[in-house]
């Protein structure tokens, strides 16, 4: 096989030490649909099923010389962020990525992990809101993350595309906005400025739901890589992630992980 045609992505991301989110996650998935993946480590967490335990972040001259290692390089087809943390993690990044001119991005605002557990201060936001969305090719925060966004509170599908609005009116080109955190069939909105769609799934009455945000956004990556058009990445993810929640399996005492390779695993 020739490795110049391998569709190619890197998730710029911190490290969930149980494997169920964070780069593992991204890492997982892009395995799973076809894609190389190459990673830059933003923080180092002490993570399993119940908790994170400890947070080191990295050095922002170390984050940098890991994008600029890998594009320079080995180059990508599209780029997924996840947790940044700070005020100046998210400002190194923006500035790398414009630097190599990179369009697509997939900006998932990681905020909270499962556990509760913070994982962007809240001096970050602006800068996340500011720096990084406006360069996004599509955005994917659940509802807790497009109400941090937008000031807005989220109970309705009217609220759903308000938010969806005011998010691709700070610059990204499209939104998602996950439904998760609603009752009711697990409904994405999707919009890009011109056409709002909904992709739903069945909700699944499992708690083994650790590394669903990473895992979607990562597989939006994964379509981008693949020459998609961000609509048709979308479709994509969302059925890899419902199938992936589908058959996730208990591991640990708390939040067990989805299912990354359930084409291979069963």
């Amino acid at each position: 096989m020739n490795a110049r045609k391998i569709p190619r992505a890197m998730t710029i991301a911190g490290s969930d030490s149980g494997g169920g989110a964070g780069i593992q996650a991204d890492l997982k998935t892009f395995s799973a649909l076809g894609v190389y993946g190459a990673s830059t480590l933003t923080a180092i967490t002490a993570q399993n099923t119940l908790a994170v335990t400890a947070v080191h972040e990295l050095p922002t001259d170390i984050i940098a010389a890991q994008i600029d290692a890998v594009i320079t390089d080995i180059g990508v087809d599209a780029v997924k962020t996840g947790m940044l943390s700070s005020t100046a993690i998210v400002e190194v990044v923006a500035r790398e990525l414009e630097r190599h001119r990179i369009t697509a991005l997939v900006v998932d605002p990681v905020m909270v992990a499962k556990s509760g557990d913070s994982l962007l201060r809240q001096e970050a936001v602006d800068a996340l809101r500011t720096r990084l969305v406006p360069l996004a090719a599509v955005v994917t925060p659940n509802i807790p993350e497009a109400e941090t966004l937008t000031g807005l509170t989220i109970a309705t599908d009217g609220d759903m595309r308000r938010a969806a609005e005011q998010i691709v009116a700070m610059g990204a080109r499209a939104v998602v906005v996950k439904g998760g955190h609603r009752a009711g069939p697990a409904t994405d909105l999707f919009y890009d400025g011109v056409q709002f769609k909904e992709f739903s799934a069945p909700r699944f009455d499992t708690p083994n739901t650790h590394g669903t945000g990473c895992t979607f956004a990562s597989a939006v990556a994964a379509g981008l890589a693949q020459g998609k058009d961000v609509l048709a990445a979308t479709a994509q993810a969302k059925e890899y992630v419902t199938e992936a929640i589908r058959h996730s399996f208990p591991l640990g005492q708390g939040h067990g992980p989805l299912n990354h390779f359930y084409r291979v695993w069963g």
